[in-house]
């Protein structure tokens, strides 16, 4: 039996603050090859997930908010955001069940966010994602801009000021 305690949370976001793509995922399942995937997902304001689909290997995938305040968003063929999903605590959104071949990100908003995830098994790292091809790569200079104009995108949105925005620092992303 694993506990998910405050604790735990607490000492994933301090190594996801300590990591230099500002998130730290924890595996709760023991093998790759068991047919359940659970992990916990902390991550930082300023971490990058490229745009990403799930189609080779398509399989859906479920993210319950636990801790902070996290965004998913959804995008078209073409790139473009057709849904912006914020949830966690506090949220209206406790979480989101998103079948497979959907093009998606999480965006973080607030230190120390956690997000359990889960997908069927087995995992194969070789069919790990598809990634957008409009969206730039991880650890390279146009990350942060792209990162940027997303957050905007979150803030317009839901109607909040843009000066609630954490500053985007990292002037690159390690991939």
């Amino acid at each position: 039996m694993k506990i998910m305690d405050s604790a735990l949370l607490a000492d994933l976001s301090a190594q996801a603050k300590g990591n230099p793509r500002l998130r730290k995922n924890l595996n709760l399942h023991d093998s790759y090859d068991e047919p359940s995937q659970r992990l916990l997902n902390a991550m930082e304001p300023n971490s990058y997930i490229r745009p990403h689909r799930h189609l080779r290997d398509p399989k859906p995938e479920s993210f319950i908010g636990l801790r902070g305040k996290m965004v998913l968003l959804i995008f078209n063929d073409a790139g473009e955001v057709e849904k912006v999903v914020p949830f966690g605590p506090g949220e209206d959104v406790a979480g989101v069940d998103l079948p497979p071949g959907i093009w998606h990100t999480v965006v973080c908003l607030e230190e120390g966010s956690v997000f359990f995830e889960t997908k069927p098994g087995p995992f194969n790292p070789l069919y790990m994602k598809d990634m957008a091809p409009w969206a730039p790569e991880e650890g390279c200079s146009e990350a942060l801009d792209y990162l940027h104009e997303l957050r905007g995108l979150i803030f317009v949105q839901n109607g909040q000021p843009w000066e609630n925005l954490a500053p985007v620092e990292s002037p690159c992303f390690m991939a």
